[in-house]
């Protein structure tokens, strides 16, 4: 059995299966990637809620793991080698994942690549620009008399909406016909800013039917829908 106790973050979250991966993490959007892709592989692990409203993130024992005291994060206590191994941002977590098990991205090299392009989409464009418009539409950015910021934030959002609906245009999934991890790491951001921050009216949510086909898809995945709750606030 793996030894985690040389990592400080298992003396504030203790790992009763110390053989599973553990999981740090909430259900937002970058922790659902992670989560999701998990009950999707069938690997074991272990969930931990880190409580921002006690900033569990900014905690000496969570920044040991991720100096940059965001969620998700992870110990895979049968890394490389057969070492333990810690690692965080949820891009760099669903790729060591997907290698891992030869799951959710394609083995052919040109496919593996167009496949990290739009998770890299996600990361750099969808995740950025939909979390500002989230905190200038419905948290306190809503407050400031100058809408051009929440109004420049709408604009990219929307612009982003159509090329992700364009692509979708006669394609399953992002990458057509192969469910993988680019969809997990897009789609819970689109739910998201329909959803969690109220946006949809806001972006035109109604007029991307190819992202909304999609969408339905995605939540009506069995794994999907675990995942989107673990770990339980």
């Amino acid at each position: 059995m793996a030894d985690l106790s040389t990592f400080p973050i298992t003396r504030k979250w203790p790992a009763k299966h110390p053989d599973r991966l553990q999981l740090y993490s909430l259900p937002t959007p970058n922790g659902v990637k992670v989560s999701i892709m998990l009950e999707e592989t069938g690997l074991p692990y272990e969930a931990h809620t880190v409580n921002f409203g006690s900033n569990d993130q900014m905690s000496p024992e969570f920044l040991s793991l991720n100096p940059n005291n965001k969620i998700p994060a992870i110990i895979d206590p049968d890394g490389p080698g057969a070492k333990p191994l810690p690692l965080f941002e949820s891009g760099a977590i669903l790729l060591y994942l997907a290698d891992k098990t030869g799951q959710f991205i394609p083995s052919d090299a040109a496919r593996r690549w167009e496949t990290i392009q739009w998770l890299m989409f996600q990361m750099g464009g969808i995740g950025p620009m939909f979390g500002q418009l989230g905190f200038f539409h419905k948290f306190a950015g809503k407050d400031y008399e100058d809408k051009r910021p929440r109004d420049r934030y709408v604009g990219e959002s929307i612009r982003l909406l159509e090329v992700l609906d364009a692509r979708l245009a006669d394609r399953q999934w992002v990458m057509g016909d192969d469910y993988t991890i680019a969809d997990m790491s897009i789609l819970p951001w689109v739910r998201n800013l329909d959803g969690f921050y109220e946006a949809g009216d806001l972006v035109g949510m109604k007029n991307y039917s190819n992202v909304n086909r999609v969408l339905k898809n995605f939540t009506e995945r069995p794994a999907v829908q675990r995942g989107l709750n673990i770990p339980p606030r």
